[in-house]
């Protein structure tokens, strides 16, 4: 299966945020990438059920919602409420993962855990078979336009390998830095989903960006 790109709605323009989705909408781009954070599991504020609530009519895409919160399984059934088909909790803000899992999965969408940087993959492994996406943060979180930990392609190749050991179908998303540059080493490394920000929305052409990383790769096999 060909990998997915995300762009990430934290870097577009907020006073233009309806225009971005139509863009977004009308692109190649599989899903939207969108950035809760509550200014204490992160140093940042963004958005939450306003902003998913109004966007979501705007596309039939893909609602990636990516929880940098506290407590996010207070907010899990609201999420999924307001439209999102992605609900990713941090492994670093849950006391019962495996539970959270089993409560985003009952409110019918896809339950992801996300990994900050300094966490190691192995600690999924005991529950891996309850999730169906794993976010590994290649930036710390909170901040779009950070520079890529290289450390992420390693994590990526010991999960993926796991991932297939035991034959399972869980996407491996990698947030944070994702450019050009460093795409088609993380696609090597057994990524799936590719959330981008500052590449996509700050490109000239941020449809061609998208046309660009969805087709990494392709150059070479042909």
């Amino acid at each position: 299966m060909k990998h997915l790109i995300a762009p990430s709605i934290l870097a577009a323009d907020f006073a233009n945020m309806g225009r971005d989705i139509t863009m977004l909408h009308n692109s190649n781009a599989d899903w939207i990438h969108v950035d809760v954070m509550d200014g204490r599991f992160v140093p940042n504020i963004s958005f939450g059920f306003p902003v998913l609530k109004a966007i979501k009519p705007l596309t039939d895409k893909i609602m990636d919602c990516h929880l940098m919160i506290e407590e996010p399984e207070k907010y899990v059934e609201e999420f999924a409420k307001q439209g999102a088909d992605v609900i990713t909790i941090h492994y670093e803000a849950s006391n019962h993962l495996h539970r959270a899992m089993q409560q985003i999965k009952a409110t019918g969408v896809m339950a992801g855990v996300a990994l900050n940087p300094h966490t190691p993959v192995s600690l999924l492994f005991d529950i891996l078979e309850e999730i169906d996406l794993v976010c590994l943060m290649s930036v710390n979180p909170g901040f779009g336009g950070q520079k890529f930990i290289y450390s992420t392609i390693n994590k990526t190749k010991e999960l993926r390998a796991e991932i297939d050991r035991r034959n399972l179908k869980t996407k491996i998303e990698i947030d944070g830095g994702v450019s050009l540059q460093n795409a088609e080493v993380l696609l090597q490394a057994g990524a799936d989903v590719l959330v981008a920000g500052s590449a996509v929305f700050k490109a000239d052409s941020p449809e061609q960006m998208i046309d660009r990383l969805k087709n990494v790769g392709e150059l070479k096999k042909i």
